[in-house]
């Protein structure tokens, strides 16, 4: 099964905990502090568009990109006034800039080889004019690999639905990868059914070092870089880094 296919259904349910607004109010102050000025904004990765919204609520006018039909769908049912396409971030091409371009919840570590990064790097930057930002977020090399992923299981309901998630990581150790295999159990609860669905997630951890090569490569300066919400400089236990790259 192809990744965010079926397991797309059930997204915001098994994320319903994350707190978006706290993620965009965030997000919101890096925009700020690093280009004040920015207003039109291209979300790479946007999936089911809950950041696009709360940005839109903020006054930004927000594009969003998924490869994800699925994703898609529910995002085109906001309610807002939000536009979507669907496309591969490494390859698409909107022909228009944008003055800061965002990618969130860690698709860059979807991108898992070198010339995905590279292609990633150069979509954001065909999309912003000089001065314009690229921030995203990843897995951290070395939190990952002193703090490894482990077995998880996550359960969750709403009137209609009961989920439970098991995550059993595989690690690829001469690849920087991990295989994050996602076994989700679905029971309906008016019917009693169940249903079963397989996907796994091949994530990339990322160092600060080849961050910064491949931003160099693609045109960009790196700006800075820090633990996603709390500001703080990355190390050992710092799972999710942002880092700030400038046109």
């Amino acid at each position: 099964m192809s990744v965010f296919g079926a397991y797309s259904n059930y997204y915001n349910l098994l994320y319903r905990d994350k707190d978006y607004a706290a993620e965009v109010e965030y997000l919101h102050g890096l925009i700020q502090t690093h280009c004040p000025t920015a207003h039109e904004l291209l979300d790479l990765g946007c999936g089911t568009g809950r950041h696009d919204l709360l940005l839109a609520r903020m006054g930004y006018s927000v594009t969003g990109v998924d490869r994800s039909e699925e994703m898609l769908s529910a995002a085109r049912s906001l309610p807002a006034s939000l536009t979507f396409h669907h496309g591969d971030i490494r390859t698409i091409r909107l022909g228009r800039n944008f003055d800061a371009v965002i990618s969130l919840f860690h698709v860059m570590s979807y991108q898992t080889t070198n010339e995905d990064l590279a292609a990633a790097f150069a979509t954001a930057k065909a999309h912003l004019g000089p001065g314009g930002i690229f921030i995203f977020d990843c897995w951290y090399g070395p939190a990952v690999l002193t703090d490894r992923p482990v077995p998880r299981v996550k359960r969750l309901s709403d009137d209609a639905t009961v989920i439970t998630r098991f995550a059993e990581p595989i690690m690829n150790p001469n690849e920087n990868t991990v295989d994050v295999n996602y076994q989700v159990m679905v029971r309906q609860a008016m019917t009693g059914s169940v249903d079963e669905l397989h996907e796994t997630h091949r994530m990339r951890y990322l160092f600060a070092p080849e961050v910064e090569y491949f931003a160099v490569q693609a045109g960009f300066e790196m700006v800075t870089s820090c633990e996603w919400l709390t500001g703080r400089q990355p190390g050992f236990t710092t799972w999710n880094v942002c880092f700030i790259c400038r046109q």
